[in-house]
């Protein structure tokens, strides 16, 4: 594979949202990476990077400043003393980073927080932003069995959303990211308007052989999809967690926790006073050109319980401990398998939850809660000129039943962060193919042609905030009953330097959306 100017500590899922820098794609190409490849494969995300440490004086070399305990400080790639061979124990990098976006949409930072909401208040009003500047430090490196990487960047954007108060027009702009948008306004000054936030990722992890014990602000994504998983998705909304990895043999085990937000305004002091916690766990046998995984998940509403931590403990089992209004659990299979180097087939089954196994069958009523999701990757590199052409397509399918995701009481233990699903994005009640074709020239010019049809219906337990009735009312459930199909057309292009990026992406058809950005990493 060619390798990126960046270099982090773990494989991160897609920043499709935020923080951009220099890659593009990363996570698209570690899929391809596995397609072709011999290797075992695993899909459990954010993962540690074995190259970084090796590679480090090579892609970080030149970052604004630089040190190791083998070559001393640098400053832009200057200053250093002879080269060794020898890997350092100490090293640490830190450079600016930042950029500049244009971004617009018909319903850029529409939210689906509950049925009714979707049902009465679908009319996109749209906003663009302009110019949408972003600028903070990346720092990374590690010391003896510790390793780090932090992004953090303050945002300052223009907004061109107007809504009337008290007879007078004032900004009211979405937030493209989904996370809380903070409105400045000087009225009894200047009368100026400003958007500004702060956004960050990191993980600051413990090595030990066949352990990593990781902090972070991250998205978990588990398994073989990588548009359409359905227990925990990459283009969910970032959360504060904590995961241990372990590596035994071909087995990978993960144990993770994450501290979830209720309501999509993070400052709101209904979250201080409603927690919401994640437990997981994830187990992946690579065995040949094959994976098997299982992945279950318990939300806990009020009623922390650490114990679920432990990667032996299984939580299916232990759900019957608790309260039922106070937890949420969900249990889901994957199957993966790579033919000739060439081609990866894969599936997902969710299941949310269940009456009995008939019931599933019979799929007539709010209790059989479940998703299935399947797909294809092909791919294939090869050169030209000497010039490596990475070459390859996505095809994905993912079915998401009423109800799933959600639970008796609103705000409660919901399988959601911020209000959007943990899961697949497109939530309950919901259909999505996806198809992607793709390519990339010497690891630097990237292009895409991604085409998404989406149906989404909105009967009630179309959102991840309608309430579940109890056992004792079997209600008739409607999949995608009067659902539209929705069409969208996205080219994307990139090109990724050594201190400059340059990307453009547009929706057309349906929910049309255009995002331009240049970066820089000095």
């Amino acid at each position: 594979m060619s390798k990126s100017f960046a270099a982090s500590p773990v494989i991160e899922p897609e920043h499709s949202r935020n923080l951009r820098n220099l890659e593009t794609a990363p996570m698209l190409f570690e899929y391809h990476r596995q397609t072709i490849g011999n290797e075992r494969q695993y899909f459990t995300y954010p993962r540690r990077d074995t190259t970084f440490r090796k590679n480090f004086f090579k892609t970080e070399g030149n970052a604004l400043l630089y040190f190791d305990n083998v070559r001393g400080p640098g400053i832009l790639g200057k200053g250093f003393g002879p080269s060794d061979t020898v890997n350092p124990r100490v090293a640490i990098a830190a450079s600016i980073v930042g950029g500049i976006d244009y971004r617009g949409g018909e319903s850029l930072g529409d939210t689906i927080l509950s049925g009714q909401d979707y049902r009465m208040n679908r009319k996109s009003v749209g906003d663009t932003i302009w110019p949408g500047l972003d600028g903070g430090i990346y720092l990374r490196g590690f010391v003896d069995s510790v390793d780090f990487v932090l992004d953090a960047r303050i945002y300052n954007e223009g907004h061109s959303a107007r809504c009337l108060r008290n007879g007078k027009s004032i900004s009211c702009p979405k937030s493209y990211d989904g996370e809380f948008l903070e409105v400045q306004r000087e009225e009894n000054n200047s009368g100026v308007e400003y958007t500004s936030y702060a956004r960050y990722r990191t993980h600051f992890a413990f090595n030990y052989d066949w352990l990593r014990l990781d902090f972070g602000r991250d998205v978990m994504h588990w398994g073989p999809g990588y548009y359409n998983n359905l227990t925990l998705n990459q283009f969910a909304l970032p959360y504060n967690m904590l995961s241990l990895d372990l590596m035994i043999g071909p087995l990978r085990v993960m144990s993770f926790y994450a501290d979830l937000r209720i309501f999509n305004n993070s400052m709101s002091m209904s979250n201080k006073d409603n927690t919401r916690n994640l437990f997981g766990h994830r187990y992946e046998l690579a065995v040949g050109n094959a994976t098997f995984g299982i992945s279950e998940l318990q939300i806990l509403y009020d009623n922390m319980k650490p114990w679920l931590f432990v990667p032996t403990a299984p939580l299916f089992m232990e759900k019957g401990n608790y309260s039922e209004n106070s937890n949420n659990g969900s249990l889901s299979f994957d199957f993966n398998y790579r033919l000739f180097n060439t081609v990866r087939f894969y599936t997902e089954f969710f299941l949310d939850d269940m009456e009995s196994p008939i019931s599933l069958i019979r799929n007539d009523n709010i209790e059989a809660k479940w998703a299935w999701m399947a797909g294809i990757q092909a791919g294939h590199d090869f050169y030209y000129k000497g010039h490596k052409i990475e070459t390859g397509t996505i095809f994905e399918y993912a079915r998401v039943e009423p109800y799933v995701y959600s639970h008796f009481d609103r705000n409660t233990a919901q399988v959601a962060h911020l209000g959007y699903p943990l899961g697949n994005q497109g939530g309950p009640n919901s259909r999505t193919i996806d198809w992607n074709l793709f390519a990339r020239l010497d690891g630097r010019i990237f292009a895409s042609v991604r085409q998404t049809w989406f149906w989404k219906g909105t009967d009630y337990g179309s959102a991840v905030n309608d309430t579940t009735p109890g056992n004792h009312l079997k209600l008739p459930k409607k999949f995608l009953s009067g659902a539209k199909l929705q069409y969208m057309l996205t080219p994307a292009i990139s090109y990724e330097g050594q201190r400059f990026s340059f990307m453009g992406e547009l929706t057309l058809i349906d929910d049309k959306k255009a995002y331009i950005r240049a970066g820089f990493k000095w």
